[in-house]
């Protein structure tokens, strides 16, 4: 995340330019990082800091490094990050400084992120979909507004909610309309778009994205509105040591008749109006990054036909059971859903 120069100030400014600084970040996380000219990060000031200085006797034209808090607390990396976090909700602090070597790289608001996951996702946007028409003709699904945010917007946010900072964006069909999207965009994550040369299917496009690091990937439609946990998901990826991992969605199938149970022709028993219930295939995933280099570039791939191949191949494949809201976006009843839904959660 690109630190803003709204929360930034330099060690020779004076209490004064400190408080015009924070009133001008009223609605947001009120803390200044007091950085010099190297990057290296002095302490923090916050109205606090300033107001008991003003007690004590120090005056507005006092260098603001005089109030600042030197023994602030901050976070040194990725595996140090979760447990700063909870010790700064601990001490009630809104932002948490990210330091390397003394220098300030990043800052983590911590109203707005609720876990910090060492994953990068791909969210897969390259469909046509076909059974959405006309809405999709001039607009590509993932861009189809829910409740007055596009649908893409939805699953990027929650994502950034959980700490994750690099999102790939696989596109095809109207890919121009989703780059234009998050050309201008800001927000914690960076998001990028990577073209498919042609039809790919669900993971074909994998094998396109480049620059991945993380040992693992959040890989998912981009049209769903769920309120998945992704941090619940990691963590049980993890815990399992699965290769990859399923996120599965409950699903039932009431028959409306007698089902007979047979042998050859005869009736063993009947059974009335029986319900059936199963887990279906959620579009989220978890998985090992180096799976990627399984896939050929250029082939098509649908999601069903690599997990089978990582099962024949010996893979340990897991699943992960979602709770609460999952729609899949792919009808004119399933938009109409996902609209309903998501008003309601914004009007309680």
């Amino acid at each position: 995340m690109q630190i803003q120069s709204s929360h930034r100030i330099s060690p020779g400014d004076s209490v004064r330019d400190a408080m015009k600084q924070l009133n001008m970040l009223s609605g947001e996380s009120m803390t200044l990082f007091v950085v010099d000219d190297d990057d290296k990060i002095l302490g923090t000031v916050t109205d606090g800091d300033i107001r008991r200085s003003l007690i004590e006797g120090g005056e507005l034209n006092d260098r603001v490094v005089k109030v600042m808090n030197s023994r602030f607390l901050f976070a040194t990396g990725m595996g140090d990050i979760s447990l700063k976090m909870t010790e700064g909700r601990k001490r009630r602090i809104e932002l948490l400084p990210v330091i390397a070597e003394g220098r300030l790289v990043d800052m983590i608001d911590l109203r707005k992120t609720r876990a910090w996951l060492p994953v990068e996702a791909v969210l897969m946007a390259g469909g046509r979909g076909e059974r959405l028409r006309p809405l999709t003709d001039e607009l590509p699904k993932p861009l189809l507004p829910v409740a007055g945010k596009a649908i893409i917007d939805y699953n990027i946010e929650e994502l950034e909610a959980c700490g994750i900072r690099k999102i790939h964006v696989t596109v095809n069909y109207l890919g121009h309309l989703i780059r234009r999207h998050f050309a201008d965009r800001e927000g914690i994550a960076k998001v990028d778009c990577v073209e498919e040369p042609k039809r790919l299917g669900t993971f074909g496009s994998l094998a396109y994205v480049e620059g991945m690091e993380t040992d693992d990937i959040i890989v998912m439609n981009s049209d769903l509105l769920s309120s998945i946990d992704f941090e619940a998901l990691y963590i049980h990826h993890k815990k399992a040591g699965n290769d990859f991992t399923i996120a599965a969605v409950p699903y039932s199938v009431s028959v409306p008749f007698a089902i007979m149970r047979l042998q050859g022709q005869r009736v063993k028993s009947l059974e009335e109006k029986p319900t059936y219930n199963y887990f279906a295939n959620g579009g989220v995933y978890i998985m090992r990054r180096e799976l990627i280099s399984r896939i050929p570039k250029g082939e098509y791939l649908d999601a069903p036909d690599f997990i089978m191949e990582l099962i024949e191949a010996g893979n340990k494949v897991g699943s992960f059971h979602i709770d609460g809201t999952w729609v899949d976006i792919g009808s004119p009843d399933d938009y109409r859903l996902a609209n309903e839904l998501a008003s309601r959660t914004m009007l309680s």
